[in-house]
Parts: C-alpha cells; sequence; structure tokens
C-alpha cells in the first residue's frame, strides 16, 4: 500500500492519533499528515530519540518508544525500513496506538514490489585452439 494510503487509513481507523506520519530512518518524511515543516522536524526528532534510547552501542536498539507530556503522547515504532510517529491527545490506549503504527508499517512494506534477483550474462564459451 503507498505510504500516503497507509497512513488515511491509520487515522480513519485509529480515532486517538491525531497525526502520523512515515518517514526512513534517517529521518526523511516520505507521507504525512501535517504540514511538510512540521513532518520534517517531527521525523528527525522521532529518529533522534530512538537513537537516543538506545543502550550505548551494545547492539540493542528500542523498536518502539512513547513519550508522555499532559497534553498528549508522541509514539516512534522502528519497522526494518521504516520509522512511523504518531502524535495523540492525553492518556491514549498506548498497546492499540503501537499495535496500530507497526501494522501501518506492514501493510507499506508488504505492498512493496519485490526486488528481482539481477541476472547473470552468461559466460563466455571460451575459444577453441586452433
Amino acid at each position: 500500500m503507498d505510504p500516503a494510503e497507509a497512513l488515511a487509513d491509520l487515522t480513519e481507523i485509529s480515532t486517538q492519533i491525531e497525526s502520523a506520519l512515515v518517514a526512513t530512518p534517517t529521518g526523511e518524511p516520505i507521507a504525512s499528515t501535517l504540514p511538510d515543516d512540521a513532518s520534517r522536524a517531527l521525523a528527525e526528532h522521532a529518529v533522534r530519540l530512538l537513537d537516543g534510547a538506545s543502550d550505548g552501542g551494545a547492539g540493542e536498539e528500542p523498536t518502539h518508544l512513547r513519550v508522555a507530556t499532559r497534553e498528549g503522547c508522541l509514539f516512534v515504532v522502528r519497522g526494518e525500513t521504516l520509522v512511523a510517529t504518531a502524535v495523540t491527545g492525553a492518556q491514549p490506549t498506548t498497546g492499540l496506538v503501537f499495535y496500530d503504527l507497526k501494522t501501518c508499517l506492514r501493510t507499506i512494506v508488504e505492498a512493496e514490489p519485490a526486488k528481482e534477483p539481477k541476472r547473470r550474462a552468461p559466460a563466455k564459451k571460451a575459444a577453441a585452439d586452433a
């Protein structure tokens, strides 16, 4: 599924999510329900939060996190190839928001066209010694 379509489905299904985005692991927005400037800033912050929550290089990187304030929450989920972020109001159903974000990422990745393996050119036959 196209990332923009997946986000539209996400925000329609999950009424707790006020805004959401999908980004690359480096923080480049791919699709968002926010204006461009806000998308870029949120994607960069989300990736920095994930990086900052790592265990200091021992090999364990967080796959998801939640930051809560009195006004609302920020959820970040790291997939294998993408990062999803959502903003909610106060006191959301945490497990459900994480589930919905992971499902969103999965629908995007599963819809990507399968990459065909590169075909090798047939080896040339050696010329016979004359």
